[in-house]
């Protein structure tokens, strides 16, 4: 048997998974749960890199002797080593306010057709180059290391760029595979920073004296660079039979796209906000960021906090709302108006009322509006995707943290009029660890083996295709 530690690291917490490996059986064990509770200091909103960094050597400690090592995060978001390879500040978060206004001056100098013909991303303010427009410590930099990349610095002493999480930055051309070197020296930003690419698979060193005594693993623990951008490896543990799928990585955010040979770069393209994104064995990942579980979690958290005795349990209130009125009220989960965190259930109700709309009647049809209008959001974006690059779908996979609301599921199915497969749960942790076992031999079809070793759970389209319809013309084209 083999034994695979994932670190996977997300918005509000990291865990540490043990993925073991028996033949045709894997066994997903969470073995630590750390928070990951972003600080703010002297008006900067920063990422807690070093406890990031303890709760993985605790989660390491605990998971005992392993085989090998990856860590997988969130995107966009990095660290900057000085000369003595030394960081030179926490990690800001993406959704501090340093990169205002920085986008609209950039493409002031270059416009966003150009840029998108190298990048092949979709507009994003947070994007890591308009984070580097704003950074005072850019010109005492020596590396800039993406947060899994930092992480496994501190591991092992190795720097490196995995190619996943590097074409998330902005600064990577899409077209040849390469760092946009021109494009960085023509906004200032100097390329020496950007380490060496790595393919998903690529050894990344071996633990550190330091580390080995203090998790009390073998010096000789390899850490693999996994897909490190954590869709990238939630799309890698896809159990599909067929090239033609779209899937759904849904969690605080929601990725929906397909897998294609090659980056869609058109103007269209550009306008319809794809973003082209590299995944395993140089796939792309194009896609379209979607607001996910995320107006629906702080929907929870407005409710708990004002009254908690009175909160229903999340089972509950979601039967409630699959039994109050469709349609009622629909929102667009990409408006602007709920993206930062705060009072949903009163935006909700102030997006209704503007756009002439009667707000939702209680929590249940609070609840039933934000899925209903998420089900919608992915079938314009699976549609927009098939339009764009010509590639038919014929099934959906749903993964991550979504995958457990049958409710979800369901609208979605019945939205977008096809079969939704829901699962994996632990896709990126899976697709982290067989990424790693692949490179050591272990695995030799990565999907194949999920198929057979996980129960996902099917959702086939029912009720009025043409009510879906109908309820979907309300919602604006992107």
């Amino acid at each position: 048997m083999s034994v695979y530690a994932a670190v996977d690291l997300g918005a509000s917490s990291g865990r540490v998974i043990a993925v073991r490996i028996d033949g045709d059986r894997v066994s997903v064990d969470e073995i630590h749960r750390f928070a990951n509770r972003p600080v703010r200091a002297a008006g900067t909103l920063h990422w807690d890199i070093l406890a990031l960094h303890q709760g993985m050597l605790d989660g390491l400690r605990l998971a005992g002797p392993v085989d090998s090592i990856g860590i997988d995060s969130w995107a966009v978001d990095y660290g900057l080593l000085d000369g003595d390879g030394r960081l030179l500040g926490n990690p800001v978060h993406y959704r501090d306010g340093r990169t205002s206004g920085v986008a609209e001056r950039m493409t002031g100098e270059l416009g966003n057709a150009e840029l998108y013909q190298v990048t092949g991303l979709q507009f994003l303010p947070f994007n890591t180059i308009y984070q580097l427009l704003a950074e005072p410590l850019l010109d005492r930099a020596e590396t800039l290391l993406m947060i899994p990349d930092l992480l496994t610095y501190w591991l092992t002493g190795s720097r490196g760029a995995e190619v996943t999480n590097a074409s998330t930055t902005g600064l990577y051309d899409v077209r040849t595979g390469a760092w946009a070197s021109g494009l960085a020296r023509r906004l200032g930003i100097p390329s020496g920073v950007l380490p060496e690419l790595r393919p998903p698979g690529s050894p990344s060193g071996t633990l550190r004296a330091e580390i080995a005594e203090e998790t009390g693993l073998s010096q000789a623990t390899p850490v693999t660079a996994v897909a490190s951008h954590d869709t990238a490896s939630a799309v890698a543990a896809v159990p599909s039979r067929t090239d033609r799928f779209a899937y759904i990585s849904s969690g605080t955010w929601s990725l929906v796209g397909i897998e294609l040979p090659r980056p869609v770069l058109s103007e269209e393209s550009r306008l319809a906000g794809f973003s082209n994104e590299t995944g395993l064995d140089g796939t792309i990942r194009y896609l379209r960021n979607v607001m996910g579980l995320w107006i629906l979690q702080e929907s929870l958290r407005t409710w708990g906090g004002a009254d908690l005795p009175a909160l229903p349990a999340l089972p509950a209130l979601l039967g409630a709302a699959e039994q109050a009125p469709p349609f009622q009220a629909l929102i667009d989960p990409d408006d602007p108006a709920f993206l930062p965190p705060g009072d949903m259930p009163a935006r909700i109700a102030a997006y209704c009322e503007r756009t002439g709309q009667r707000p939702p009647d209680g929590r249940a049809a609070t609840v039933r509006c934000v899925l209903e209008s998420l089900a919608l959001a992915y079938r314009r974006t699976i549609d927009d995707a098939v339009r764009l690059s010509g590639q038919e779908v014929e099934v959906v996979h749903l993964v991550g943290g979504g995958a457990r609301n049958a409710l979800l599921c369901q609208m979605t199915a019945d939205a977008t009029g096809l079969p939704v497969i829901a699962g994996p749960v632990e896709a990126a942790a899976l697709g982290n660890a067989l990424v790693q076992a692949r490179a050591q031999g272990v695995v030799t079809d990565i999907r194949d083996l999920v198929r057979r070793s996980e129960q996902p759970v099917t959702y086939l389209p029912r009720g009025d295709q043409n009510a879906w319809t109908r309820a979907g013309a309300r919602l604006p084209s992107r």
